[in-house]
């Protein structure tokens, strides 16, 4: 029997095996079978890692941004090469489906592949002869030690969605990924080395909530991104804004997806069906709660007996839809809200408490699960579930059906089902959500477009991604100069002449 494996740090371009006293183990969430160690870096190491991010962002920022480019061409196709082992390692510590994972990665790659393109992104702005003589120009510069802090359930994708425009801007990072399954995260940074990024450039940090306060409160560090809960979000933000750093926080959701009557009923439900269960609902952008409008609502029975047909089995099983949920806990408490939706009398449709999973009794599954007659101040409606549980609530008209949606104090996705462009022009104008899918049910933009998740769901004025990205890891200089030829006098005014 081979030893389990301590997972290492990275700092300064090498695998450091840390000192740390308190160690994690990592979980397969199919089986219960322990399949490494994290440690609960000492602040000590995380100082370090900062130290050496610091240490080569003086060179870093230099250097030009062809061979920045170059760096991230060489990692796309790192990544594209390795990306079933990618994919075998979020299976293995996250428990998602194959499939799944390997969409994952390639997610995360359309993030690499746009920061290919920093050369035209990181462009400044210039006018000549702005006033008589004088010449007005823009610098687009990297801030330096940045920071990215992530969730468990895309240890490849959230990673991608900070790291890979930082470094092509000129930062250096520093990257704490979730204890929970870190293997996919650290592969990620390796290959990134493996491309051409020098050693403290990129740096891989593990830990709790010592090691995540520490990197907002660090006084070298200048910016912090964050993915995960709103809880934790919260707090992520708070600390490093009160700290002076630049912060944005992408935290939790309840995502609505409207239905209407004159939608294409087989392609709604699919895709609902979809939406709402795969990974297991551990998405930020699940769908969560259906809202079906006026006679939408005969189709509750057969979306019902779609959801039952779904199969649950270990990620490692392509022919399986959902996965197990990332730990016990996780399970436990997806288990406690749903008897708090039975409790609160809402009409349990289908249960997937019970689910059995043959070869994996110790796995962490739960089915499908689907609640009808739901009101808003149930626990089930309230709370992200973060689970295979669905919500569907009735309403008579599109008009109710936005104002049910925009009651609820989470901005991060939306979706309507329609095939009318009148009714989808209405839905667009008038929800208030970030990120809004038209007969898509999760709405992730591609990843040349910023992650505009708003409201509750979001902290912070830039998003991941896009546009937004690059203005969120750079400072603009604006420089105004004038180069006479002769001496103009005095001028005491402020009137640039």
């Amino acid at each position: 029997m081979s030893a389990i494996p301590n997972i290492p740090l990275l700092i300064n371009g090498k695998k450091v095996q840390s000192s740390a006293k308190d160690w994690l183990d990592v979980v397969n969430p199919a089986n219960q079978e322990v399949v490494a160690r994290v440690p609960l870096a000492p602040i000590s190491e995380v100082d370090e890692a900062v130290a050496s991010a610091k240490a080569a962002f003086a060179t870093w920022r230099n250097t030009s941004q062809g061979n920045r480019m170059r760096v991230m061409l060489k990692l796309q196709q790192l990544v594209r090469d390795n990306a079933t082992k990618l994919a075998e390692l979020i299976t293995l510590e996250h428990g998602k489906t194959l499939p799944d994972a390997e969409g994952e990665v390639g997610r995360g790659l359309e993030v690499i592949e746009h920061a290919c393109a920093i050369v035209s992104l990181q462009m400044g702005e210039y006018a000549e002869n702005a006033g008589t003589g004088i010449d007005v120009y823009t610098l687009i510069q990297p801030l330096g030690v940045c920071v990215g802090i992530t969730a468990f359930n895309f240890p490849v994708m959230l990673p991608c969605f900070m790291f890979p425009i930082a470094v092509a801007c000129g930062n250096t990072f520093v990257l704490k990924p979730s204890e929970q399954d870190p293997s996919a995260s650290l592969y990620l940074a390796e290959l990134a080395h493996e491309a051409g990024l020098p050693p403290g450039v990129l740096n891989v940090v593990h830990g709790g909530p010592d090691v995540a306060n520490r990197l907002c409160e660090h006084p070298d560090v200048k910016a912090v991104s964050f993915i995960g809960s709103t809880h934790v979000g919260t707090q992520i933000y708070q600390r490093a804004s009160n700290a002076g750093k630049r912060c944005q926080a992408m935290m939790g959701a309840k995502n609505h997806c409207v239905i209407l009557p004159d939608a294409d009923k087989e392609v709604a439900l699919n895709q609902l069906v979809g939406a709402a269960f795969g990974a297991a609902g551990q998405r930020c952008m699940a769908t969560s709660v259906a809202v079906m409008v006026g006679q939408a609502r005969e189709w509750i029975d057969e979306f019902v007996e779609k959801s039952r047909g779904l199969k649950v089995n270990a990620g490692s099983d392509r022919q399986a839809d959902l996965g197990p949920l990332v730990s016990p806990r996780a399970k436990q408490r997806v288990a406690q809200l749903i008897q708090s939706g039975v409790d609160e009398k809402a009409s349990l449709l289908l249960d997937g408490r019970d689910v059995v999973v043959a070869d994996y009794k110790d796995g962490n599954f739960i089915g499908p699960t689907i609640f009808s007659d739901v009101k808003e101040n149930m626990a089930i409606y309230r709370e992200e579930v973060f689970g295979p549980v669905l919500c569907i609530v009735c309403v008579d008209t599109l008009e109710e059906a936005v104002e049910f949606v925009n009651r609820n104090p989470n901005g991060n996705g939306v979706a309507v089902f329609t095939q009318s462009g009148g009714n989808a022009r209405y839905f667009q104008n008038n929800i208030d959500v970030g990120q809004i899918g038209i007969n898509i049910p999760i709405p992730v933009p591609v990843a040349w477009f910023s992650f505009t998740g708003s409201r509750g769901s979001k902290l912070g004025d830039l998003g991941p991604n896009g546009k937004q990205a690059v203005m969120f890891w750079t400072q603009t200089k604006s420089i105004t100069a004038r180069w006479a030829s002769h001496d103009t006098g005095v001028n005491t005014t402020i009137a640039q002449k």
